[in-house]
């Protein structure tokens, strides 16, 4: 038994603390979900850059999302300033019981010392000043190396103070929406498809390093087709990834639908809901589709796949054989170019598609 366990029952108001990327941030949905099972009561709210918000709203456990925005800063230290007390004033509002920090971001130091709360957890790492070390009462383990998956992590936090989660607890939470979800039917219905009539490809990433070959994409997609699979294709509103979803089709003679740029999270969420299956890369869509239920074939290359893998849904991971992987590098020798991931074959993820829509 731990001897310094927490009493949720005494406590009234949490924050929990994630700023990082949006893959990143939905995977901390399962925190949010096991506190709220554990403790009805608590009032239970989330800080996390303002791009990434969308991760959590609507999650049925959290009361508010409070956000740092990275635009603060464009204006000038002043107008930064303001926001930031602002802020500040905000969090000493609520009166925290509790702040439980997921990353290793110096902000949740300040949050845990300036918000007045009792008590804070966060994770163990050496070489951290003792400012830092005295800023929180309670500390999970990790060390470099740790192999097990994100979720399991973050959930160490709870496991910390006393709360054990159960198996079906531990599941990713992500709410489209009514809008978005009539936005999709309404779009789905537009080209002529049905919920589970076809298969979802996200091939692009932020982090060019995560990408497979452009051409084994777009072969990957002509024997999909060959098969008689309809096709729905998306990308972010960034111009690199248009511009590679754009040479991926248009070797193609048979039409995919093209849906890159013109979606939101949320909209991404309800898509891909609607999909049999979800095809793509490292990627927080890839985490989107496993919060969604939908089975995911994941192709990874210098990331981690025990880590962050699919989560809790049925899933194919595509890995090379090669010995430095992962390496978690900017393509190999910074070139922005994994081998690992472009020399995979077409051939292993076709039948990887196959096995898992026939339940094999």
């Amino acid at each position: 038994m731990l001897t310094d366990a927490i009493d949720l029952s005494q406590l009234r108001r949490v924050l929990v603390i994630k700023l990082r990327h949006h893959g990143d941030v939905l995977l901390t949905s399962p925190v949010f979900s096991v506190l709220k099972n554990h403790a009805p009561h608590l009032e239970i709210d989330a800080l996390v850059y303002r791009d990434t918000a969308d991760m959590l709203t609507l999650h049925p456990a959290i009361e508010e999302i409070l956000c740092v925005d990275r635009a603060w800063k464009q204006p000038g230290a002043f107008a930064q300033a303001r926001h930031e007390w602002a802020l500040l004033s905000t969090l000493r509002a609520q009166r925290y019981d509790l702040i439980i920090h997921l990353s290793e971001h110096p902000r949740g130091a300040w949050v845990k010392r300036l918000s007045g709360a009792r008590y804070g957890v966060a994770r163990e790492m050496s070489g951290r000043s003792r400012w830092w070390r005295n800023s929180f009462t309670h500390f999970f383990p990790w060390a470099r190396g740790n192999t097990r998956h994100t979720v399991e992590i973050h959930l160490d936090a709870l496991r910390r103070i006393g709360v054990q989660p159960s198996l079906d607890e531990r599941r990713l939470s992500l709410e489209p929406g009514i809008d978005a979800k009539r936005f999709i039917s309404d779009t789905l219905a537009r080209h002529g498809l049905n919920a589970q009539g076809f298969i979802h490809l996200h091939p692009t990433s932020r982090w060019l390093f995560k990408c497979w070959a452009e051409d084994k994409v777009t072969a990957l997609m002509q024997a999909l087709q060959a098969q008689g699979h309809a096709l729905v294709v998306t990308g972010a509103p960034d111009a690199r990834e248009l511009a590679m979803l754009e040479r991926i089709l248009r070797p193609l003679t048979q039409a995919a639908i093209n849906l890159g740029g013109q979606l939101n999270l949320k909209q991404l969420a309800a898509l891909t809901a609607q999909a049999k299956l979800f095809i793509g890369v490292d990627s927080a869509p890839m985490h989107i589709a496993a919060a969604m239920r939908t089975p995911v074939v994941a192709l990874f290359g210098p990331s981690g796949d025990k880590e962050w893998g699919p989560w809790m849904v049925p899933h194919r991971i595509i890995t090379s054989d090669h010995p430095c992987r992962p390496c978690g590098q900017d393509g190999c020798g910074g070139g922005k170019i994994s081998e690992c991931l472009t020399t995979l074959p077409v051939e292993r993820v076709l039948e990887a598609i196959n096995g898992l829509l026939s339940g094999a």
